[in-house]
């Protein structure tokens, strides 16, 4: 009962967070004025062993449409690979078209993200940052849709709303599109139009200089330097604004492994930021609205500890069957609580993007809620690695430069790093089939189709995960073997 207690005043979280949107949406922000003069703009770059993408990276930044004597192009490249070669060529290149680049390559990685940012701040001309991710396409009119609203001096940050490059390429990316564009559009639409906290989403936006190094600079103690850096910034009395009509298309992971090293990383960023920056946050002189809500931002991620504790607590009952009475209740005032937010934030967030297709998008979500199940063991440990302050290194999700369907990635260099999750994946699969057995012989018809989609998600995440791994094998040996002389 108390897990389904806290799961329940997370999903209510949710309704709030809609609520928040729906009397904000049409208050879309306006810069107070526009610069006589353009100011100066410092692109960084920050790449590590991206050798499929960064080419397309640094091409798509030479077209941004902004004066070229007024744009510095820094790329931060930390790459121990043939990534290095590229991005040398590629700033040659761009020198002799007449762009300012700075290629700055450390010799190791301390700090990880956090670490080249900061080097590259030191050595940044601009007073305004851009940040972008080696698998970020940014739109031509960025800086300018974007540059204005800094004549606003309070204002420290401009976050725009991701797009996906690949959306369509599998059902995959499919279901992170559609979980993406809930935080993107709801979350961060209803936090920054209610005076709300919300957070630098690590790329795809414009940082004010001053308004960095006033709040502590980047700091690599997290694994979330970007969710860190920004409630700093907001507990130091900066403005954010947060831009949902100015999209930044990026490439989004095509295998399992990958996904869920990214969503490991984000989980326990998130946790580690919590506990590090919570209790400011209610020492502060902040009201307490914004107080709450911050702390059911920064927490969130806890609701997968709670979703892996529900799975190994769940069990149908052999007993007679449950009256209609403890049904309506107990166990539909439940589900209304804690399943149906979910359902309903995602429904939302498509109807606003997509208002002509978006009843099509509804046939992924089932797909999304088992998705979101079968990644409970895989969230669940980041948070318990957060809480026991077990450290890690900042793994980057490889990116292979997938765009259109024809394209394949199992054949690519890059992969993440192995566990023995997928196995436990496996049992919880196993665990659940039994379950929805057991439940059909025994007439608890109800409890099958939730049952089913929990075996589903557990699944199909380690099928997918063990699917990546297996055709690396079979790519090693087939290279191994055409090795072997006759």
């Amino acid at each position: 009962m108390s897990v389904l207690t806290g799961l329940s005043a997370y999903g209510i979280h949710r309704y709030f967070i809609i609520y928040l949107y729906l009397k904000n949406r049409n208050g879309a922000p306006v810069p107070p004025g526009y610069f006589e003069r353009l100011p100066k703009v410092t692109m960084q770059l920050p790449i590590f062993n991206e050798v499929y993408v960064a080419e397309r990276l640094l091409r798509s930044v030479s077209e941004v449409e902004y004066p070229r004597e007024l744009l510095q192009i820094q790329v931060l490249d930390d790459s121990t690979d043939e990534t290095r070669q590229i991005t040398t060529l590629c700033a040659e290149e761009l020198r002799q078209r007449g762009f300012n680049v700075q290629l700055i390559h450390r010799v190791d990685r301390t700090g990880f993200k956090a670490g080249a940012l900061s080097a590259g701040l030191d050595a940044a001309e601009g007073e305004f940052l851009c940040i972008l991710d080696a698998d970020f396409v940014p739109q031509k009119d960025l800086l300018k849709r974007t540059v204005h609203f800094f004549t606003d001096p309070k204002v420290g940050m401009i976050q725009t709303r991701w797009g996906h490059l690949n959306r369509g390429y599998s059902l995959l990316t499919r279901m992170q599109a559609i979980f993406l564009d809930g935080h993107l559009l709801l979350e961060q639409t209803a936090r920054s139009r209610s005076g709300r906290f919300f957070n630098f989403n690590g790329t795809a936006g414009l940082w004010r200089r001053s308004c960095i190094q006033q709040s502590g600079g980047w700091q690599a103690d997290t694994l979330c330097e970007d969710l860190d850096l920004s409630y700093r910034a907001q507990l130091a009395g900066w403005k954010f604004v947060y831009l949902a009509d100015v999209v930044t298309p990026a490439e989004l992971p095509v295998d399992m492994n990958g996904f869920k090293s990214q969503q490991h990383r984000w989980t326990k960023g998130s946790v580690q930021t919590c506990k590090k920056l919570l209790p400011t946050i209610w020492r502060s002189q902040l009201p307490f609205p914004i107080k709450l809500e911050a702390t059911g931002h920064l927490m969130s991620n806890f609701a997968y500890l709670l979703l892996a504790f529900l799975c190994i607590l769940l069990h149908p009952s052999a007993g007679p069957p449950q009256s209609w009475l403890r049904t309506f209740l107990v166990d539909v005032p439940f589900f209304l609580a804690a399943s149906a937010p979910v359902a309903v934030f995602y429904i939302c967030a498509q109807r606003e993007l997509h208002p002509r297709t978006w009843m099509r998008q509804l046939l992924f979500l089932p797909c999304l809620l088992a998705l979101g199940i079968g990644l409970s063991l895989n969230n669940a440990r980041a948070v318990l690695e957060a809480l026991i302050n077990h450290k890690s290194d900042f793994t980057r999700t490889p990116k292979y430069g997938i765009e259109r369907k024809s394209q394949k990635w199992r054949s690519c260099k890059y992969r993440p790093l192995k566990s023995a999750v997928p196995l436990v994946e496996l049992g919880f699969a196993i665990y659940f089939t039994y379950f929805v057995v057991f439940a059909i012989v025994h007439g608890q018809f109800l409890s099958v189709p939730f049952l089913v989609m929990f075996q589903a998600g557990f699944l199909y995440v380690c099928l997918s995960s063990f699917a990546s791994r297996w055709s690396k094998v079979n790519l090693d040996n087939s290279r191994a073997t055409a090795a072997i002389p006759a």
